[in-house]
């Protein structure tokens, strides 16, 4: 069976478990899934029959917080002992010292964003970066002082425009410009984006647009938004917070001003993960407004503490305190599992092929009870399919604590969506039939 005809043709798809153990027993990353530690299944949901046994949830919540990776724990733990042992001096000593530990990063999270090396740094939380792209990249005029963002976009991000909008004296309700979905439709379409951009991108300073919106999974067409940006004088940037580590991106060759992601989510680097950041090196030689702090200062004479900042030319240069190692060290550990495994191709690959098979056995077995939100091209999706419950009889809500009682990890978001994320590192083609099965005796009951 040709695993692209799968990905293409779900009518080579089979509704049996056996057919799904098959696909487990044909799939190149499935001894992954021993690399990473999954959740437990409390023994309330155990039958008698299993009342002495532990079973692994099904857990579907990558896009929120993903597993942990064995060789996370394994890298803390090793800089722990790097503590103990060197104290202050672990800064310099051993295979990964202290002081450039960030530079062990770049060239694998460049790989996975589609950068160059010099273009990606992780530091900080993803608002903090967002808002630090801002001092630099929204530079309001007279004439040019929006910004572009989505309707329903993740809170947060909305906080911090309204934010930077109101810290250059202009009000949110006449500065934001929001693209929506049509009425009546959950998308976004291509063409009202370029169409909004075409219409207001005289006055529009920046875009920020996300890479993968996260109540309904879209993936926005972000090269396409970039040149329409560019080709109306605006700065262009993305929140590629449910982007990152789920689908494959070129963010050097789209010629995107900066983007902003965290490594939790499908990146699997621990709950509160430093995050990560992307400029452009077009912009490393600019002499662009920013606020700096020492780590963003010239490595070569940081040390001699002068009072006048010289910025590394790289995206280093946006940094401002000496990152927690702790969490880089974590980092490091998930990065390297994605490289084990063949980095963003071979994740993409099985992503499609997974959530394609979960997408059809949705279809065959609940079409009459379940809505699926996110697009049904498989280009403009990743690992996430959003479901609304489709009956009467049902409240999603009610459905969504039935599937969790029933060892299902999942994600609920206000007003009325279950969603459903199958990670190609480390969830099975087993995991997807037995969450409908889960599924559909849940809505039967």
């Amino acid at each position: 069976m040709s695993v692209q005809a799968d990905i293409h043709h779900n009518l080579n798809f089979k509704n049996s478990l056996e057919f799904a153990q098959m696909m487990d027993d044909k799939d190149a990353l499935a001894s992954f899934q021993s690399q990473f530690t999954i959740p437990q299944m409390s023994s309330s949901n155990f039958s008698d029959s299993q009342s002495h046994q532990q079973k692994n949830e099904i857990y579907f919540c990558g896009n929120s917080l993903g597993l942990m990776p064995e060789k996370s724990r394994q890298y803390v733990e090793e800089e722990l002992i790097k503590w103990g042992h060197y104290g202050v001096k672990g800064h310099f000593e051993s295979e990964h010292p202290w002081m450039p530990y960030h530079e062990f990063l770049a060239r694998p999270m460049a790989n996975i964003v589609g950068a160059e090396e010099n273009e990606v740094v992780c530091m900080n939380s993803l608002t903090t970066n967002l808002h630090l792209m801002m001092v630099s990249f929204y530079r309001p005029t007279k004439k040019r002082f929006k910004i572009l963002i989505e309707d329903h976009a993740f809170p947060s991000d909305t906080y911090a425009v309204a934010s930077q909008l109101k810290f250059h004296g202009y009000s949110p309700e006449d500065a934001m410009i929001k693209i929506a979905p049509r009425t009546g439709e959950e998308l976004i379409r291509e063409q009202d984006i370029q169409h909004l951009i075409e219409q207001a991108g005289d006055e529009i300073a920046l875009i920020l647009l996300p890479g993968v919106q996260y109540y309904t999974g879209q993936v926005f067409p972000m090269e396409k938004i970039t040149q329409w940006g560019h080709n109306k004088g605006c700065m262009v940037g993305f929140d590629l917070a449910h982007a990152a580590g789920n689908i494959e991106m070129q963010l050097h060759q789209w010629q995107v001003d900066f983007a902003c992601w965290c490594h939790y989510k499908y990146l699997n680097s621990g709950p509160g993960a430093i995050a990560g950041c992307f400029v452009h090196e077009k912009h490393h030689r600019e002499n662009l407004p920013r606020f700096s702090g020492w780590w963003g200062h010239d490595k070569t004479t940081r040390f001699k503490m002068g009072s006048e900042f010289h910025p590394i030319p790289s995206a280093e240069a946006w940094q401002l305190s000496n990152p927690p190692i702790l969490s880089l060290a974590s980092i490091r550990g998930a990065l390297d599992t994605v490289i084990e495994a063949g980095g963003m191709p071979a994740l993409r690959k099985k992503s499609m092929l997974l959530t394609g098979y979960l997408e059809f056995l949705l279809l065959d077995t609940l079409a009459d009870k379940i809505h699926i939100i996110t697009p049904e091209n498989k280009q403009q999706r990743g690992c996430q399919l959003s479901l609304t419950i489709a009956t009467d009889t049902h409240s999603g809500k009610d459905i969504f604590q039935r599937i969790e009682n029933a060892g299902v990890t999942a994600d609920w978001r206000e007003p009325n969506v279950i969603r459903i994320a199958p990670v190609p590192l480390y969830n099975s083609f087993s995991d997807v039939y037995q969450f409908v099965d889960i599924l559909s005796k849940s809505l039967k009951a």
